[in-house]
């Protein structure tokens, strides 16, 4: 494949994201929560792309050959941990009208909080988004940028143009029309490249469940042994923990269901999403089992995160199934990098230099400047990333949420189970000392506790000493808890 044929095929899902960004913003609506006018089946569509990234477009499939289908695991922890945002979360966001869901830090427990929760957030998403936005670089830098000579601090400057574009004027409209878009893109690929390689490996549809079943590859189920990385309950609890702490606290995430009308289309949204974006992460790992399959029979050796862009450009299938790569790849990249820069704002605007006591115009003017420094440091945060990568995308970014998102979960939790009050000032010491301490535990748990290897259930227990640690800092019952 070409080049030029990957610069025409990003350059014309630019010109529709732009196209559908200018749609979305028609009818008004603020750049933070577009007034709360979004249908909740469209946020339901949006939200099934907002969830998958070019990581998930790379690395799910890749992952297949090493760990099966047993990613479906953490996909069952998924759907409880949306029905818990659902039925917890939602009420209550809904019920404080927040633009910023770390407001609700500030109300429960104080100032130090409040910070601490829009510091971490900013960390996890700054981290998590430029983990997405590298993997696509990568893969263009070895298509495009690679063979034209060009160094991949222009490839990601010109990337990260492309996001910061779409994304100056629209806000949450627009991150949710071209999620749309996204959506659509992404599952186009992932169902028509199925279709190409079954049709060039000799299978129909009556006899393709079997060729996939028969792999080797397609085991869904870890029940035997506790001290496995994929053991059952490790990636379920994983699933659930991570997607209340990645999804329900979430600034980037909760930003588009509070776009809902109500508190009751949103529950609606989250909860058809969930299903559908199973059935999606399924259809996923039966392509990582067919592009084995098919490099087997030709004899391409890549394999992980480089097996999929291998296959779809080796040139030994159709000319269209690379065409439905990179569009699935660029659609990946630039709605999770929209959406994380639209997020990174609003945080950064509302939580930590804060908009009390501003008129519309100088928030505006501030959100501006802000989109563009948050632009310069995701560039910034990839090219270093660049430098230091050594490990499987999709891990990565689980990993990197297990230490980021843990004290927002130990901090929620302890918000809505007890109605204790904390010194504030004492919070963000504690939620340094949670992950440090995981850390080390992570490290030596292996020699500590005969065997046994943390997966990705260490967030929970990120969040547990987070929340044990709030319980030392609980002032005398005389003083009230805010409400």
């Amino acid at each position: 494949m070409s080049p030029v044929t990957i610069i025409v095929v990003i350059a014309a899902y630019f010109a529709a994201m732009l196209v559908v960004s200018r749609i979305s913003r028609r009818g008004g609506g603020d750049f933070f929560g577009a007034r709360k006018k979004s249908p909740w089946w469209v946020v339901a569509i949006a939200m099934i792309g907002a969830c998958m990234s070019g990581v998930t477009f790379v690395s799910v499939p890749g992952m297949v050959a090493k760990s099966g289908m047993g990613y479906m695991q953490m996909c069952l922890g998924f759907m409880a941990g949306y029905a818990v945002i659902a039925f917890v979360l939602m009420p209550l966001y809904y019920r404080l009208q927040v633009v910023s869901i770390y407001q609700y830090l500030e109300r429960r427990f104080g100032l130090g909080a409040y910070k601490t929760g829009a510091w971490f957030f900013f960390i996890s998403k700054m981290l998590g988004a430029s983990v997405r936005l590298f993997l696509v670089c990568l893969s263009l830098q070895l298509l495009v940028f690679g063979p034209l000579g060009l160094p991949f601090w222009l490839n990601v400057l010109v990337n990260v143009a492309i996001v910061l574009a779409y994304t100056y004027r629209g806000g949450v409209r627009s991150v949710i029309g071209t999620d749309v878009l996204k959506t659509v893109c992404m599952v186009a690929a992932v169902v028509l490249t199925i279709v190409f390689i079954a049709r060039d490996l000799g299978l129909t549809a009556a006899s393709l469940p079997a060729a996939i079943r028969d792999s080797g590859m397609s085991r869904i189920l870890w029940l035997g042994d506790v001290n496995h990385p994929q053991y059952f309950w490790k990636q379920f609890l994983g699933g659930l923990f991570t997607v209340i702490a990645m999804t329900g606290l979430d600034q980037d995430m909760m930003q588009r269901a509070l776009s809902c009308r109500d508190q009751r289309d949103a529950q609606k949204n989250l909860m058809v999403s969930t299903v559908l974006q199973t059935v999606v992460i399924f259809l996923f790992l039966c392509l990582g089992v067919l592009l084995y399959l098919y490099a087997g029979e030709v004899g391409i050796p890549q394999t992980g995160d480089e097996i999929f862009p291998a296959v779809a450009t080796s040139g030994s299938l159709p000319g269209i199934v690379g065409v439905l790569f990179v569009l699935g790849l660029v659609s990946a990249a630039y709605g999770a990098g929209g959406s994380a820069l639209t997020s990174l704002t609003t945080s950064f605007t509302v939580d930590i230099l804060g908009t009390a006591g501003r008129s519309d115009a100088q928030v505006s003017s501030i959100r501006k400047k802000v989109h563009v420094g948050m632009a310069v440091a995701m560039a910034v945060t990839i090219v270093v990333f660049n430098a230091l990568n050594s490990t499987s995308a999709i891990d990565a970014v689980y990993k990197l949420a297990s230490y980021t998102y843990g004290p927002l979960l130990g901090m929620f939790a302890f918000g809505i189970l007890t109605r204790a009050q904390v010194r504030d000032r004492w919070v963000p010491l504690v939620s340094v000392l949670a992950p440090a301490i995981c850390l080390v535990l992570q490290l030596n748990s292996e020699r500590w506790f005969g065997g046994y290897k943390f997966s990705y259930e260490i967030l929970l227990l990120n969040a547990a000493l987070t929340f044990l640690g709030l319980c030392c800092l609980i002032k005398p019952a005389s003083n009230s808890p805010k409400q």
